[in-house]
């Protein structure tokens, strides 16, 4: 598991026989190996790093799924399972010398069950497709990241997301009850329970937010949460982002727990309203967006409540939802700002950094110098609530010095959260963008355990092999050369 890439290097005899036997498991418009046709596999929503796997299998069916894994371990070929591929770290950045499993034709929602408020999904299926075949019964699924129109549960399970109403409702992993996988030797496991506890090890938490690495997902139990009879969202304007920063830390200090609770500086809002017109206040150095549900009398009293810790943290202007469409403006602004950053940038590199409440005014004005210091733009927008923050770093991929920049401008803010007590990621996961801030999180001891817990599960290694965890040579190179040379780009490093 932890040899070097050329392990899994394959002849052009064996490459052939991959590639045939996977032909004898699925029909042949399911088996990819043309430049032309895996070119759309050489990356997930991470685009700044590339590879084209050497096949794509795309199978329909659980059975398929099992005699591929049984193929690749049989012939020590690596596997890398992918959904959407909407991914923000690489988690699904194919091998060079592997399969890719597409996961997308597993698209069914194969049971809801209204009396207890769950559903059994394939892992294709997209994560708003849940709430809209439940929102007849009054019921959502409550986890929404902004690409909740594209993302699937299975990717959903893999990088533990969470969306803009994590802070109430809580991440993938505090709605998932039961998960369906297939180890790399074929064998069929099933985490957690439909009921309220499971017997034996508790193993659902550990598999939700294990990028891949431990089985290929093809069922899950979701939780699904009744709709609630209000909702409406404050918009609260700042002239100091970190005055916004510090009513965040009050909000949650006067026991105040908001469905959601965003923040977006004034770059983000400026970049924002154009493509959406949100209704945003884009003179204001700083917006929170504060959501209550519950019943009408529960909404009006948090509002009023909220409203009051807000002024007393300076802000400007506070302005309340008036209106279902009008709520869902504010968000929709929000779950946007992704996508209005290619309006004003050609590409932009999104972090996942999450810190303690306290440091939220500290981390935005450090990332403010580290713009100057790396003379580049960088917009943020993130989960306020929890701390998670999703700086922006705006560059230019066709200026190779300016990708270095955007690389160390990334590793310096990651760095900086597990200084001030935080970690390099909140939901995204560290796929391979991460991989070198976790030598600076965890100690050699506690990446060998994580490499133990791997080894349970997948004894070669084969499953998104060198993704999360860092060997002990990377680590020493990285330590090496951060020290002697500053940040160092990724591709500097080796990926073992």
């Amino acid at each position: 598991m932890n040899a070097p890439t050329e392990e899994f290097a394959l002849n052009a005899a064996q490459r052939a026989e991959v590639i045939a036997g996977l032909n004898q498991i699925l029909p042949a418009h399911a088996v990819l190996h043309e430049v032309e046709d895996t070119k759309p596999y050489e990356c997930d929503g991470l685009s700044l790093f590339r590879q084209l796997p050497m096949v794509v299998a795309l199978p329909e069916t659980e059975a398929q799924v099992i005699d591929i894994l049984k193929l690749a371990n049989r012939l020590n070929v690596p596997v890398v399972a992918r959904g959407a591929g909407t991914g923000l770290s690489g988690g699904a950045q194919p091998h060079k010398n592997g399969i890719l499993l597409g996961m997308a034709k597993f698209n069914k929602i194969l049971k809801v069950d209204v009396q207890s408020r769950s559903a059994v999904v394939q892992p294709g299926v997209r994560n708003l497709a849940i709430s809209e075949a439940v929102a007849q019964h009054q019921l959502y699924y409550a986890p929404d990241p902004s690409s909740q129109i594209a993302c699937t549960i299975g990717g959903n399970v893999a990088e533990n997301s969470g969306g803009v109403h994590c802070l109430k409702y809580g991440l993938t992993v505090h709605n998932v009850l039961k998960v369906r996988a297939i180890t790399i030797e074929g064998e069929i496991v099933e985490f957690g329970s439909e009921a309220p506890d499971a017997p034996g090890l508790e193993l659902l938490n550990l598999v939700i937010g294990s990028e891949g690495m431990l089985a290929v997902v093809t069922e899950v139990t979701v939780k699904l949460v009744p709709k609630p009879a209000l909702a409406q969202v404050i918009m609260a304007s700042f002239d100091d982002v970190a005055n916004a920063g510090n009513a965040v830390a009050a909000v949650i200090a006067a026991g105040i727990i908001p469905a959601g609770l965003e923040m977006m500086d004034k770059r983000a809002t400026q970049m924002v309203e154009p493509f959406v017109k949100a209704g945003y206040d884009t003179e204001a150095e700083a917006i929170l967006l504060l959501e209550s549900d519950g019943t009408i009398e529960e909404v009006a009293e948090e509002i009023a409540e909220m409203t009051r810790v807000l002024n007393g943290c300076g802000a400007t202007a506070i302005k309340v939802s008036q209106s279902e469409a009008e709520r869902l403006k504010f968000w929709a602004g929000r779950k946007n700002a992704f996508p209005a950053a290619g309006r004003v940038s050609p590409d932009y590199y999104c972090m996942d950094g999450t810190i303690p409440r306290r440091s939220l005014a500290h981390v935005l004005n450090a990332i403010t110098e580290m713009e100057k210091k790396y003379d580049l733009r960088c917009a943020n927008v993130f989960h306020a609530g929890d701390g998670n923050l999703h700086p922006l770093i705006l560059f230019d991929a066709n200026k190779p010095e300016e990708i270095t920049r955007a690389e160390d401008f990334g590793a310096e803010i990651l760095e900086l959260c597990v200084e001030v007590g935080g970690t390099v990621t909140g939901e995204h996961g560290v796929g391979i963008e991460k991989i070198n801030q976790m030598c600076v999180q965890f100690s050699r001891a506690e990446l060998d355990a994580f490499f133990a817990v791997k080894k349970a599960f997948d004894e070669p290694g084969l499953l998104n092999p060198g993704k999360a965890i860092p060997t002990l040579h990377r680590c020493a190179e990285y330590g090496r050369m951060h020290v002697h040379g500053g940040q160092v780009p990724f591709a500097d490093l080796p990926r073992f």
